[in-house]
């Protein structure tokens, strides 16, 4: 094989598994910017082991490319926990927005992006309560209870034994269960309740605000020390939260346009200035659907800046 068409096939196979690569590492670590790293890291590893003379024919290219990229993702996890060490507020994963249509809001990232909103059970909720977990709880949660990987694939990936991997994804899979409900609301009644919401915290409607509110309620407002937001740790309670908004938080300068999107697969308020996203909404419901469990508020331009 000369060395065009080696590199002509490494190019079509990546490219191929591309959307898959972004989605994993992704929901591994929460992060758009350092997934994109992270993929960029994969290419370059998996194209010299295609260019390489006299190498073995690799058997199964999407489980070698899976296998790297995840591992290339739990090694970047040291470098994210340092940021975080100094990060100022509430932390919140990058959000994956949908532009109106269903189309991804960064085209170059088209196919990347609808592989994540495929993975409909990641939402913004659910990133939040991964990140509880430890690295290697979360690489295995999301290959096994999101992509379906068998206990032995996730072993081979992770070079770890298959009785390991079981005792890990029972912790996970228990953690995320006492703090996810298994059934989440509609998409079309997470929209109107999105609709109802933003109208009554742009408009300071307390009594509105209360009565879309659960009791247990939390708001995290990320803002990273360079946008508004609600302090510097999340809000809990009915009380608390109504009253936050009501004072201003989650009202926005005037001008801005209020377009509705989806975050992570789930019916979303995003709000711009100009072409330039100035803030993403987001909302847990209870299971019922009624009220608001969640609030997941994310202004820190660093974070939105993948969108522009």
């Amino acid at each position: 094989m000369s060395e065009s068409t080696s590199d002509a096939t490494a190019t079509e196979v990546f490219a191929v598994h591309r959307g898959l690569l972004f989605s994993v590492v992704y929901n591994i670590l929460g992060s758009v910017c350092d997934t994109e790293d992270v993929l960029q890291e994969t290419w370059v590893a998996w194209a010299d082991r295609v260019r390489s003379p006299g190498g073995e024919k690799i058997a199964n290219p999407r489980a070698y490319l899976v296998r790297i990229a995840v591992n290339r993702a739990l090694a970047r996890q040291e470098s994210i926990s340092r940021r975080r060490e100094t990060y100022i507020g509430p932390w919140l994963p990058e959000p994956f927005v949908a532009a109106a249509g269903g189309g991804p809001a960064d085209a170059a990232a088209g196919d990347a992006a609808d592989a994540v909103l495929r993975a409909e059970s990641v939402s913004m909720a659910l990133l939040v309560v991964l990140e509880s977990l430890t690295p290697l709880e979360r690489a295995v949660f999301v290959l096994h209870e999101v992509f379906g990987y068998a206990h032995p694939e996730t072993a081979e990936i992770l070079g770890r034994s298959p009785a390991a991997i079981r005792q890990l994804a029972h912790r996970a899979r228990e953690h995320v269960q006492a703090r996810r409900p298994r059934h989440e609301a509609g998409p079309r009644l997470r929209r109107q309740v999105t609709e109802r919401f933003v109208a009554a915290a742009a408009g300071g409607d307390l009594r509105a605000l209360i009565e879309l509110l659960a009791p247990d309620v939390t708001l995290v407002a990320d803002g990273g020390g360079k946008a508004p937001a609600a302090g510097r740790h999340p809000v809990h309670g009915r009380d608390k939260v109504a009253r936050a908004l009501a004072a201003g938080v989650g009202r926005f300068p005037d001008g801005l346009d209020i377009r509705y999107r989806r975050i992570n697969g789930a019916p979303s308020a995003v709000f711009f200035r100009g072409d330039t996203l100035f803030a993403a909404l987001t909302l847990d419901l209870s299971p019922s659907g009624e009220q608001i469990s969640g609030i997941y508020l994310l202004s820190n331009p660093d974070k939105l800046s993948h969108l522009h």
